[in-house]
Formats: C-alpha cells, structure tokens, sequence
C-alpha cells in the first residue's frame, strides 16, 4: 500500500560520504564501547557533497521503488505505540506488529525483530539516568556487511541457522516517525540500481568486546551517479522499509541511507523523534 500523493517537494542538501582518515593507516573500524585510550572511537573521515533529495510522495510508481528494485520502499502502517517509551511494550507488542507487516510486503514466512534504536535529539546526549540517547545518524551507510548478516542469522537462530540459510534471507529496518511529522533531519535512502557495488562500499569493521569477527557495516565514497529519496512531511504512520541484506543476488540487495538536514522545514517544528527496528526476514519456516 502507497501512501497518499501530496505536491513534491525536493530539497537540496549535503551528504556525509567516507573519506580516510588521514591520520591513520588502520583499516576501518568504529569501538562499539569506548575505545581504548589514545584511540578514536572509529576513524572514518566525513566529506560532505551537495546532492538533491527527491520527494518519492506520490511518485513511487513513476520513480519504480520497492524493496527488490531500489531496496526500499514506503509504506502505510498504523501502529497501537505511540509515544514509544516503554521498552518492554516495544519488544513485545510493536516488535509483533512489524512481524506481521513484513509477512505481508515481503511474503515471508518467519521474521525475528532482533533490535531497535530510537533517536529523539541533536545530538547525541547522555540522560541524567546514564541512558545514550542517539541523535540521528549523519553519515551514509548500510548496516550490514554480507557476512555481518550472515554471522547475525547464525548468532540468532543458533542450530537453525545452516537450514535457514538454504532459502532465501533478508535483514529489513523498519524506520518510523515518533508523535509528529519528521522535520529537520528526515531520513534519505539511495537507489540500489544507482551504486557502484564494486567501488562504493567500504566495509567498516566493528571492534566487540566479545570479539565478533564478521560484524561491521558498509560505509560509501561519494558517487554522483546516486540517486536519493525521501518521503516529505513523514507521519508516525507511516514507515520506510530499508534493505540491508538479502541473499539473493538478482534484485535489490541494499540500501544506503542517512539523515540530511533539510533548512525547509519550519524552524518551530518539533526535532525529529524515531524508531527504527531490526528484522531477519525469512521465506523459510
């Protein structure tokens, strides 16, 4: 289901690509913890480029986007959460919605929301109660290395994981605006038919303090040929799908994606509150 057709209203922006830092010759990393002292938290150098983000409102069928043609898609979707701040009704009763959602766009048989992250200021702060609260991400990226996705499925689904394996697995965000439109810094996604799969990532490797070995994401250099989108004036109800892995290689298999600032909303506009959950979607039981 496509949401309901309003004017377009494209915005020029900057973009945050990769670029080395130049202060080092370690490969890409960011500490999940705080790093060690000395260190950086990660040591990915930011260049920003002026790109045009379109308004996809209304224009999804002239544009062709979808989950398997650009790697994501926007969708109509009237959640019982509201105010999002109660952790243990998110993992229980929203995490069951979405189940339910991704079942019915992607035909899948089995999905396991493995987690979520909401953002609800600029930047990010620590709260007097010790909790991290994120403000939005700034950088283009993917969330997921192909063998960070396969390592999750094996870390989730344990003995399963080899039969699972064999059919067809995707990983699916479910972003969401929380109590009011987005402003200020909405949320971007990029066309996978418009990037380079051979130059453009950059796999960013993260250090665990449980040692993962796969775990990691992709990070982008800059490529003009990128086409971005985004949906204006975004409701609570209504949700971007975004692709970060999918096992089958003839079809969309990711997409880039990150906040930009957009200096046409209203300065009294509300700061952008969200959440964006996690998903293994699988067309196996």
């Amino acid at each position: 289901m496509t949401v309901a057709v309003l004017a377009p209203r494209d915005v020029p922006t900057t973009l945050n690509y990769y670029v080395p830092d130049p202060e080092t010759d370690e490969s890409p990393r960011i500490y999940i913890q705080d790093p060690p002292a000395g260190k950086k938290k990660d040591n990915l150098g930011r260049e920003p480029h002026d790109v045009v983000v379109r308004d996809a409102r209304g224009k999804e069928k002239e544009y062709d986007l979808s989950l398997d043609t650009s790697g994501f898609q926007f969708v109509k979707h009237v959640s019982q959460e509201k105010n999002f701040e109660d952790e243990e009704r998110i993992k229980d009763a929203y995490y069951k919605e979405l189940e339910e959602l991704l079942k019915k766009e992607t035909g899948a048989k089995r999905v396991l929301v493995f987690d979520h992250t909401l953002r609800r200021t600029e930047p990010d702060f620590v709260s007097p109660t010790g909790k991290l609260i994120r403000g939005a991400a700034d950088f283009v990226h993917i969330d997921q290395t192909y063998d960070a996705a396969v390592e999750r499925v094996h870390r989730h689904l344990g003995d399963e994981a080899e039969r699972i394996l064999k059919g067809r697995v995707r990983i699916i965000n479910v972003w969401r605006p929380i109590r009011n439109p987005v402003a200020h810094r909405p949320l971007t996604v990029s066309d996978w038919r418009t990037v380079d799969k051979e130059h453009d990532l950059v796999p960013v490797r993260f250090v665990h303090p449980d040692q993962r070995p796969n775990a990691g994401i992709y990070a982008a250099h800059y490529n003009p040929n990128h086409k971005w989108y985004y949906l204006s004036d975004q409701t609570p109800d209504e949700v971007t799908l975004i692709k970060c892995y999918d096992s089958e290689v003839d079809r969309a298999r990711f997409t880039p994606h990150t906040a930009f600032l957009d200096k046409t909303s209203p300065k009294d506009a509300p700061h952008r509150e969200s959440i964006e959950a996690r998903c293994l979607v699988f067309d196996t039981e």
